[in-house]
């Protein structure tokens, strides 16, 4: 069982752990390493060799290293304790590892899978987020109820402001202009908004049982949060250029229980969630706000990453203990590779546009 950082994060990891189907019988999935992955799996089928996955595992307190030209663990790399989150940094020079009780940063690269450095004294990075003008680097501190604002130089995140948000924040997001830093609080339910210039919390507003991960809609006019504790994603409607306004609850998508993690197709209009307790990951339609379509995910899903050619979703099966590969157009798991306990994050450079 997964320590929790919340009694009731503690009771929806159980929920998802419990549902989990038993995966030795899973249909349509190769076997861990196994020979005979369909050959439209994504391998280096056209000739190049792709840069490796990265599978973050929070309770080993280590990254496991994917070949995916032949899907096998190179490595496992070494990070601080409880680490949660990946992040590239703007240039896709370094992952970034949140290691959350270590206090610290390690910094990896993504090609050769290096460990470059290690920055310490970053206090609970338990979720990070950089602003797309790539002037500041954020982190939601889970445990000690905070976001931290920094400026980023282009190597050094160089702390600014310390904003207390409440009990427990959770996952952040940016708008496009830079200018504004929506945080969901997972243990109060409530989506909270920072304002970048004055580092001031600008308001908060109500949501529905244990908000985790948030996305904001292409046109800057809707925020969608997959709500763990209960069964689908809210939107919420913002006001571009008016960040002072508070967010307004518009409705809500059923996706599956324990929804989660968000990740961006990359077409500008479809958004994939994961839900945690229903073992399945839904496409939603960010322009009818509806559920365009579904795909098994066994084993606790959480993060996903997305191939370039938009067919593929590489997902942590959290309970499983493996990295997923999930074929979009079949519907079907194609491969699994074990990794470490609790993996979560998960990351590549041959990614489609988030």
């Amino acid at each position: 069982m997964v320590v929790s950082r919340s009694k009731r994060q503690s009771l929806s990891w159980l929920l998802g752990a419990i549902s989990s189907p038993a995966l030795a019988a899973l249909p349509g999935a190769a076997a861990t390493g196994a020979a005979g992955t369909p050959a439209s799996a994504p391998a280096a089928a056209a000739g190049a060799k792709l840069p490796p996955v990265f599978v973050l595992n929070s309770l080993d307190a280590t990254i496991s290293v994917i070949d995916p030209n032949t899907w096998a663990e190179t490595a496992r790399l070494p990070t601080g304790k409880e680490p949660h989150h990946l992040y590239l940094t703007p240039d896709e020079k370094s992952i970034i590892v949140a290691n959350a009780t270590g206090d610290s940063l390690t910094f990896v690269d993504p090609r050769t899978a290096a460990i470059q450095r290690t920055v310490r004294d970053i206090v609970d990075p338990y979720h990070l987020r950089f602003s797309p003008d790539m002037k500041w680097f954020v982190t939601a501190a889970n445990r000690l109820n905070h976001v931290d604002i920094y400026r980023w130089d282009g190597s050094n995140p160089q702390l600014v402001q310390r904003i207390s948000t409440g009990k427990t924040p959770s996952h952040l997001w940016i708008d496009a202009k830079s200018t504004t830093i929506y945080s969901t609080m997972q243990d109060s339910d409530e989506l909270v908004a920072i304002d970048i210039a004055t580092q001031k919390l600008l308001w908060r507003v109500p949501t529905g049982t244990m908000p985790a991960d948030l996305y904001g809609s292409p046109d800057g006019k809707f925020i969608f949060i997959g709500l763990t504790g209960s069964d689908g994603v809210e939107v919420f409607s913002i006001t571009p250029g008016a960040a002072a306004t508070p967010a307004k609850r518009v409705g809500q998508i059923p996706t599956g229980k324990g929804a989660h993690a968000f990740r961006a197709l990359g077409d500008s209009r479809h958004l994939l969630v994961s839900n945690r307790v229903a073992n399945t990951i839904s496409k939603i339609d960010m322009l009818s706000h509806t559920v365009a379509d579904n795909y098994p995910a066994p084993g606790g899903p959480d993060c996903m990453d997305v191939t370039t050619d938009r067919r593929y979703i590489y997902l942590s099966s959290r309970w499983a203990r493996k990295l997923s590969v999930i074929d979009m157009v079949e519907k079907k798991v194609v491969r699994q590779v074990k990794v470490g306990k609790s993996p979560h994050g998960v990351w590549t450079l041959a990614h489609s546009p988030r």
